[in-house]
């Protein structure tokens, strides 16, 4: 039993001595945040760097830039997990073969549906305005 104790010291010391530094830390920002913590005007006002609002923020925003950022971060996400198949390209067997094509069906087959419904033009077919 005393042995196993001496297993767990360590780890015991590690936690004890993280708590510490996190008290300490959450006491020196508490007295040096309070030190500086001085109100004027510029800091209350809606925006801090300087310029006055302008426009109204419930405009119309297009998020079509948006949308095909998203597709590129999954398609780009998907080509990553072939890495594995083209490394192992040598030693891979028939099922990792027809795995590897059932995946690459997969994506071409979501590229295909992007593409059919216009998700990757620039500009849409049709606007609808009637919002």
């Amino acid at each position: 039993m005393t042995e196993l104790w001496l297993l767990y010291t360590p780890v015991l010391f590690l936690i004890g001595v993280s708590i510490l530094i996190i008290l300490l830390l959450f006491v020196v920002s508490f007295f040096l945040s309070s030190a500086t913590n001085t109100v004027d005007f510029e800091k209350l006002s809606t925006y801090e760097c300087g310029f006055e609002p302008f426009g109204d923020a419930r405009s119309f925003f297009d998020i079509h830039f948006y949308t095909i950022g998203l597709l590129f971060i999954i398609f780009d996400l998907e080509v990553v997990f072939l890495i594995p198949f083209v490394v192992d390209l040598e030693n891979m067997t028939f099922f990792g073969y027809m795995n590897m094509l059932f995946f690459m069906l997969i994506i071409l087959g979501g590229f295909y549906y992007e593409w059919a419904i216009g998700l990757l033009e620039w500009l849409p077919k049709k606007l609808n305005t009637d919002v």
